[in-house]
């Protein structure tokens, strides 16, 4: 879809119908609207912290905060790393997110030592979803951290449902399973009955 097309309200009526946008790089301005055929999931009551991680989040290597740093949370995912030498996530996606943000729709949840952003995550929230998007680490544990951080605000909320988009390795270890398209939209259609969280 062109760029020019766009706007916050479309991206958020996408979601609710099962879909999330993509780019093919960072430099094509166009997107396009994903819908797997098998979504993945983390169960809000089934989530898994594994012995070592709750020892290291004892001793709060980092400050954890929300919602301080959007646009630099944003960057940090779309920059370049170990494994990651190209991204999705275009000048069309970051404005637009960034639009959501200011709407109170997108979130971001930081890793900080000290005065340097050292990791985090961010996504989108609608009634009792959320909607994670894409997470960056710069020092160990840190985007673990605060995605540990997201799901206990996200319980403590009241939210439903933690869209994935798809599940990997890593998230599988947290307890992210696969979900058919079917299923996804009976979770789906269950967290947007009533009125939006807060999720500040």
């Amino acid at each position: 879809m062109p760029a020019g097309q766009l706007t916050p309200d479309i991206l958020l009526r996408a979601y609710a119908a099962g879909l999330f946008p993509m780019a093919e790089s960072a430099e094509d301005p166009d997107i396009f609207w994903v819908e797997p055929e098998i979504r993945g999931v983390i169960p809000l009551d089934a989530f898994h912290v594994s012995k070592r991680l709750k020892r290291t989040i004892r001793h709060a290597p980092y400050d954890i905060r929300f919602n301080t740093a959007f646009e630099a949370v944003m960057r940090g995912c779309a920059a370049s790393g170990p494994g990651r030498r190209s991204t999705w996530i275009n000048e069309t996606i970051f404005m637009l997110y960034t639009s959501l943000h200011r709407l109170g729709h997108a979130h971001s949840v930081e890793a900080w030592r000290g005065d340097e952003l050292v990791g985090g995550l961010y996504g989108v929230s609608l009634r009792a979803a959320f909607f994670g998007e894409s997470m960056f680490s710069r020092a160990t544990d840190s985007s673990k951290i605060c995605l540990v951080h997201l799901v206990e605000r996200l319980n403590q909320r009241g939210f439903r449902l933690l869209d994935t988009q798809f599940t990997t390795e890593h998230l599988k270890t947290f307890g992210a399973i696969d979900v058919p398209r079917d299923d996804y939209e009976v979770l789906l259609a269950d967290a947007l009955e009533g009125p939006d969280i807060a999720f500040d």
